[in-house]
């Protein structure tokens, strides 16, 4: 099973370049895509779904029966293998959890037997049982965002895309989610879109960063890191210096004490007299790509 993304462009009318000759080959596991707001991200996964058509490239399915197609000529083919959470989804707020899943269980074809034991089982999965009869109307964020997980999971799909899916939900119900993936991610390809860098490192097994639409770097978060082993720094800072300070270095966490700024910084040699190396994180690593050392990464 895999995912090719052969150099797949975005222009839109208004002259905005969303995506710039962006390859990519996908196979079973989690993907995590990371990058900045407007680096390309909800359109890449946009095209993935279906949903927008690229100004140029091609998309290619290769499933484990053998079959293959493009999904911008065939996305109906697509569709039904497919699972896709957008960061902001619709709802009917006068059904219930219940009545939401099984309409769109209907819309996505799935026989109502095998739904309703599909269904029971997604929301013990989302830890919704209990409210699985109230209007969606009434649920907090957090429960919608639930119940949007469920939804994308109804087909049992083949490719699953989410986008900022842990928006909303508290630490124990995030730990929920990541478990989930981890379980999922064994026979399918999961496409993960996340500002939480956590999100990422508990979950996913390879990293795609972009950057202004174009792909910085496609790796495993071992090798990320490694691109900044030995480069992380912590120094305290005055207030004086300090807004002068982050101007000329990658700053990657500040916390402020009494003595002064505590600050995080990436750099290639000691950026301060009592900078002392720490060991480097994934949004160092993250942060440094995007920044400074892009040709560390590449």
């Amino acid at each position: 099973m895999r995912l090719i993304i052969d150099d797949v462009s975005k222009t839109y009318r208004t002259g905005v370049r969303a995506l710039h000759n962006f390859s990519l080959e996908l196979a079973p596991g989690v993907l995590g895509l990371c990058g900045p707001n407007g680096a390309g991200k909800s359109t890449l996964m946009s095209i993935l779904a279906t949903i927008t058509q690229p100004s140029g490239g091609r998309v290619v399915w290769e499933g484990t029966d053998g079959a293959s197609f493009d999904i911008l000529q065939h996305p109906n083919a697509l569709r039904r293998l497919l699972g896709y959470l957008p960061q902001e989804f619709g709802f009917y707020p006068k059904l219930s959890a219940i009545e939401f899943l099984e309409y769109l269980a209907a819309v996505k074809g799935i026989p109502s037997r095998v739904a309703k034991s599909r269904i029971q089982h997604l929301l013990e999965v989302v830890n919704l049982v209990e409210a699985s009869k109230r209007p969606l109307g009434g649920f907090s964020g957090g429960m919608r965002q639930r119940v949007g997980i469920a939804q994308a999971l109804l087909n049992d799909p083949k490719l699953l895309i989410v986008d900022e899916p842990t928006a909303g939900l508290d630490p124990e119900e995030r730990v929920r989610f990541r478990n989930l993936i981890a379980e999922l991610a064994a026979d399918r390809i999961v496409i993960l879109s996340t500002h939480i860098v956590s999100d990422v490192e508990s979950t996913a097994n390879q990293i795609a960063l972009l950057n202004r639409g174009e792909l910085v770097t496609h790796t495993t978060p071992e090798d990320l890191l490694l691109a900044v082993e030995g480069r992380v720094w912590e120094c305290v800072i005055s207030s004086d210096d300090f807004p002068l300070f982050k101007q000329h270095h990658c700053v990657s966490g500040v916390v402020r004490r009494s003595d002064g700024f505590h600050v995080r910084v990436v750099s290639e040699r000691k950026p301060w007299e009592n900078a002392l190396l720490q060991t480097a994180q994934l949004e160092d690593a993250y942060l440094y790509c995007l920044n400074a050392g892009v040709e560390v990464c590449a």
